[in-house]
């Protein structure tokens, strides 16, 4: 059996009163809160990504530089430099210097080719172009005696003396040796981006004897990065302290092209909180983006590895998913106010509809009037 329920004007509109309203209001601070919440997990999912790759690239470098202390290490190229080391034996300061650099002068000169040439095909070259051979990251190797002459090489060396004295002082270290690495280059011959590792010899008794440098192709590292571009405003940036990119997406180091988005990290870099936080959301030409950030670590050890990782997207194409649906409940909160003030205007029209009514109805007619009198 149907039943008639009757609910009158007024009470329906005091209960959507009670309903709606609370719920607009709710509903709008809900949608401008989650906008926020999510600027905060879209920057902490890149400052992870920034940590993670800068890890990457720590670990890296130090597997490379174990790969050339191995080579340092290896019995041929001790002796090779021990042997090397001998031959100045007996001979002053001034008389080792001169030969060497009268080596150096002749070095691309016929005159040179019987030692080039003795040189390459000893023992200690022999096994170095072996190594190139089983690991093709090792572009080129030269090993070096207490006075930066070439001892072995698995390719002719441009210069028999180390050429960079200023690189050749950060390995020589006052005599106690040290791990030097350069910043990162471009080999047009190999297409490849490298950096210079050179790790010293060393005796038992810790003096300084020569040193061990390798060309090392970091292309892989960087393609790895390249990798992971995401969406179409995505970008992972390996920058140095300077600002200058060293690597991203279609740029190379010989662009120095600087970051805008370091640009906005840079001060943060300064503080604990800045640091802990990770990302900040920036205002740049192309609009505001949400970066997360991430040291390497290896300015600490090496100076010139100053390298920072950076994670950087439009906010508008990170928050994409949830400003869709923003929007959707935005506009149900206004719909919903929207028929609210409709109903409102409709029971007050009502309302002064009845009024009239009543004021018709309660008004005495004239024959009414006449007849009592």
């Amino acid at each position: 059996m149907p039943y008639d329920i009757q609910i009158s004007l007024q009470k329906l509109l005091i209960a959507l009163i009670v309903v709606i309203v609370p719920l607009s209001v709710v509903g709008l601070y809900l949608t401008a809160n989650a906008d926020s919440n999510l600027q905060q997990t879209v920057g902490m999912h890149f400052r992870a990504m920034a940590q993670y790759d800068a890890a990457a690239a720590s670990q890296f470098i130090r597997d490379r530089i174990v790969d050339v202390s191995t080579i340092a290490t290896e019995p041929n190229i001790v002796d090779a430099v021990k042997a090397a080391n001998d031959q100045y034996g007996g001979i002053g300061e001034e008389a080792k210097t001169a030969r060497i650099e009268k080596i150096e002068e002749q070095w691309d000169k016929p005159n040179a080719d019987s030692m080039v040439k003795q040189m390459m095909s000893s023992r200690a070259s022999r096994w170095l172009q072996q190594q190139h051979v089983l690991n093709p990251r090792l572009l080129k190797i030269i090993v070096a005696d207490e006075n930066g002459a070439a001892v072995a090489a698995t390719q002719k060396p441009i210069h028999y003396l180390e050429a960079d004295r200023q690189r050749w002082e950060a390995v020589y270290a006052g005599g106690k040796g040290a791990v030097n690495v350069t910043d990162v280059s471009y080999d047009a011959g190999t297409s490849s981006d490298y950096v210079q590792i050179t790790v010293p010899l060393e005796e038992n008794s810790g003096r300084f004897v020569g040193a061990v440098s390798a060309l090392i192709d970091i292309s892989g590292l960087f393609s790895t990065f390249d990798q992971q571009q995401f969406g179409r405003s995505g970008r992972i940036l390996l920058v140095k302290a300077s600002g200058i990119i060293v690597n991203a997406p279609n740029v190379t180091p010989d662009l120095r092209l600087k970051s805008e988005e370091f640009t906005a990290v840079h001060d943060l870099l300064g503080t604990l909180e800045g640091r802990q936080a990770g990302y900040v959301r920036a205002a740049m030409s192309s609009g505001d983006r949400i970066v997360g950030f991430a040291d390497t670590g290896l300015k600490r050890s090496l100076p010139n590895l100053d390298w920072l990782i950076v994670v950087s997207q439009s906010e508008r194409e990170a928050l994409a998913p949830l400003r869709t649906l923003e929007r959707f409940a935005f506009l149900m909160v206004v719909f919903g106010l929207l028929m609210l003030m409709v109903l409102l205007a409709y029971f007050w029209a009502h309302r002064e509809q009845r009024l009239a009514d009543l004021e018709v109805i309660e008004s005495p007619k004239p024959s009414q009037q006449k007849v009592s009198a």
